[in-house]
């Protein structure tokens, strides 16, 4: 890792990505984020670059999430005791979403597990798990602590994380890693590539095809200025990075999940296996259990804005008599079908696609409607060409 720079805001040292002074030189107006000194946007500005990755190719920094290895006797067994999703049955060479859950069931952190191999289909029995940089600490506590005996938790505090991302994200990095054709949503695969060791997966916090690329962080920049040559990609900082997941419709850990959300609160019934609901095996069981069979008190929904400014976090949302029933958690403004997009809790009897609603902005109730999500279409690649 490389060295802290002073956090002005709070008055302790921010912690630097591998790539810190790429962004830099970039000319990148840098934010204090998850404990780093992070880049939010570079010379273009969050609306052009938003657009850009929708269009071409986005490159991101992630390298602050933390990434590790769990490693043990039977590590995809001990896992299942922290999550509610299948991961004994996972394949080699394929990875999943899931949550960290605590013992109330309320959600710790998301994150994605994997389980890595060669292109020859050699691997190990591990897993390689990435978590959200504001939680990672804890996360891996938790872990820790649950699993004792069981998994012993290698960090990988040496490695950078580097997302590309876009519709032409795919044929970027397929010319210096041809290997990735191969390669679906979701696959992760340990192979060589800008002459080091990476460990790629075809996935990626956008709604667009792309992949994630850990790299040793001595080369980090030789990958990110190699790619960024490329005249399809283009620097994408943390602003724009978050307006592509809320068009994609995805939660982001500490607004829209916290430690007092259920998966079935958060719209996330998708990572309970059906088999671990009837085994009741997982932390908070009883709850989620309850949840899925009766409904839960409230429920993440999507909100398009109809009128007026967009509804940012905070937000109440009210229903049509203007009795507030919910909360925005993240909102802002879509590049793409230029309004005002955002997602919160309501009950259920509020959640349907269609449901017209009201977010008070500023004061004032302004229209907005319950769609479907996400609100721009994925374009994950799950299936080759044939």
């Amino acid at each position: 890792m490389a060295e802290s720079t002073p956090n002005t805001e709070e008055g302790a040292p921010l912690k630097t990505t591998p790539l810190h002074e790429a962004h830099i030189a970039l000319g990148a107006r840098m934010v204090p984020f998850a404990g780093y000194d992070m880049p939010v946007q570079y010379t273009e500005g969050v609306l052009k670059e938003h657009l850009w990755t929708r269009q071409h190719a986005g490159i991101f920094d992630v390298s602050h999430m933390g990434q590790a290895r769990l490693r043990g006797v039977a590590p995809l067994a001990a896992f299942e005791e922290v999550v509610p999703g299948d991961f004994i049955n996972l394949k080699p060479g394929r990875q999943k979403y899931s949550v960290l859950l605590n013992r109330t069931g309320g959600i710790v952190d998301d994150l994605m597990a994997g389980r890595p191999i060669t292109l020859d289909g050699t691997g190990d029995d591990g897993l390689f798990v990435v978590v959200n940089g504001a939680c990672k600490d804890n996360d891996f506590k938790v872990i820790a602590d649950e699993l004792a005996g069981q998994v012993v938790i290698e960090r990988l505090e040496t490695r950078a994380l580097i997302a590309l991302q876009g519709p032409e994200a795919a044929a970027v990095f397929q010319h210096y890693v041809p290997a990735a054709q191969a390669m679906v949503f979701m696959d992760i695969r340990l192979m060589t590539g800008f002459g080091v060791d990476l460990i790629v997966s075809r996935s990626g916090y956008t709604g667009e095809d792309g992949y994630e690329i850990s790299v040793p962080e001595d080369a980090a920049d030789d990958v990110w200025n190699i790619l960024l040559s490329d005249p399809r990609v283009k620097p994408i900082g943390l602003g724009a990075r978050d307006s592509l997941r809320l068009e994609a419709g995805l939660p982001l850990y500490g607004h829209d999940l916290d430690e007092t959300v259920s998966p079935v609160e958060g719209d996330l019934t998708f990572a309970i296996n059906k088999k671990r609901r009837e085994q009741r095996d997982f932390p908070g069981a009883a709850r989620i259990v309850a949840e899925l069979a009766e409904g839960p008190a409230r429920v993440r929904v999507a909100l398009k804005v109809l009128e007026g400014a967009p509804a940012r976090e905070g937000a109440e949302i009210a229903d049509a008599t203007g009795a507030v029933i919910g909360i925005v958690t993240s909102g802002g403004y879509s590049p793409v079908l230029k309004a005002g997009i955002a997602m919160g809790f309501v009950p259920p009897a509020h959640a349907a696609v269609g449901a017209q609603l009201k977010v008070i902005v500023r004061g004032k109730p302004q229209g907005a409607e319950v769609v479907k999500a996400p609100f721009v279409p994925h374009r994950y690649v799950r299936k080759l060409p044939a």
